[in-house]
């Protein structure tokens, strides 16, 4: 079964390319510009996978990753911030909201897709 993954980043060109990229590695993207229309998805949708920038209009990524593990579903599904802010203070407010995984932009894609890669298997080998 393909595997689905919600993209979630205010940045239409870097939701364009990374849904490009990550759905060539033959993953189901999905992708949201907005933190609250991305949580909608989330209840309509099981994802495997949850990719979100941290600097958003309306909800950040702080907020989306806490609303995220309020949901039944997503308590244990990865979640991976994908952000420009990349100090300490960020990365520790980002874990804390329930990240599994922090990356600061820019990443390298084959970084990115080995992630979600390995990401994903672990989840597959605790299920």
């Amino acid at each position: 079964m393909q595997r689905r993954i919600l993209l979630i980043d205010d940045d239409e060109l870097i939701l364009l390319a990374l849904g490009e990229l990550i759905s060539t590695e033959g993953y189901e993207v999905v992708t949201s510009s907005r933190g609250r229309d991305g949580l909608v998805q989330a209840q309509e949708t099981d994802f495997d996978l949850v990719i979100t920038d941290i600097i958003m209009p309306g909800m950040q990524g702080f907020e989306v990753c806490r609303r995220l593990r309020d949901l039944e579903h997503y308590h244990s599904t990865p979640i991976i911030m994908l952000t420009a802010k990349s100090g300490d203070e960020d990365r520790r407010k980002g874990m804390a909201a329930g990240a599994d995984h922090f990356l600061p932009k820019p990443i390298d894609p084959s970084d990115l897709l080995d992630l979600i890669a390995k990401t994903l298997s672990r989840e597959s080998a605790g299920s």
